[in-house]
């Protein structure tokens, strides 16, 4: 191989090293351990992580493309504050996907689809025991994706996982607010029954639902933070 071609190609570790800085900082905001609008210090970070500035400078530019984090001018990367419109932005775009999701999965559900689905909420009302949030939040996008991954349009799917990002912000306000935790888990058997139904409305009236209640939890959590502040 020509040794200037080779040069230009990035360099691997320090690309991973970045995705596990990403990863850590993404549980951190999930967790609150990182307030929404609290300033992330580079320099800090990357003594606590024992690592350079730069990997943690490019793992908060992803984050920001992710829509987790804010940069400002000469002043650094802060936790990104979620608004009413913002979440209202959030939850229409999903509303509009995950109706679209149903209606292509609906007309070829198999028995082998719906035996995934279940052994997927089985583990999610394990995990709403625990108090790990972060743990609790994956497994129910686990689920989600899983449904767009069962409708078979690779850009559908695309889109969901972009968004995903964002979702983590939200879906960390429904754990804090929900009244009944486990609930967040056994609502998803809804979903999963009207896919059975073989009924397109049906599953657009319970993805409605389903959808409506988790938006209307998260603004409640954002009115609650707003009026303590």
């Amino acid at each position: 191989m020509d040794a200037k071609r080779g040069s230009d190609f990035p360099n691997l570790r320090q690309r991973n090293l970045v995705d596990q800085v990403a990863d850590v900082l993404t549980e951190a905001i999930i967790e609150r351990r990182f307030k929404p609008g609290e300033r992330l210090s580079e320099v800090q970070l990357s003594r606590d992580m024992g690592i350079s500035r730069a990997p943690v400078r490019e793992a908060a530019r992803l984050l920001e493309s992710r829509g987790l984090l804010v940069s400002r001018p000469r002043r650094g990367f802060f936790v990104r504050e979620l608004d009413r419109d913002d979440l209202n932005d959030v939850f229409d775009l999903r509303l509009c996907l995950e109706r679209h999701a149903f209606r292509l999965l609906v007309s070829s559900f198999s028995p082998e689809m719906h035996m995934t689905l279940n052994r997927q909420v089985e583990i999610m009302c394990d995990v709403a025991k625990d108090r790990e949030d972060n743990r609790k939040i994956e497994e129910d996008l686990r689920f989600h994706r899983m449904i767009f991954e069962m409708a078979g349009n690779s850009r559908l799917l695309k889109t969901f996982d972009d968004l995903a990002h964002e979702l983590r912000l939200c879906m960390a306000l429904i754990g804090r607010t929900h009244s009944a935790p486990d609930s967040i888990s056994t609502s998803h058997w809804r979903l999963i029954d009207a896919l059975i139904s073989g009924d397109p409305a049906r599953c657009e009236e319970e993805v409605d639902y389903h959808i409506g209640v988790a938006r209307d939890y998260v603004i409640q959590g954002i009115s609650e933070a707003q009026a303590a502040r």
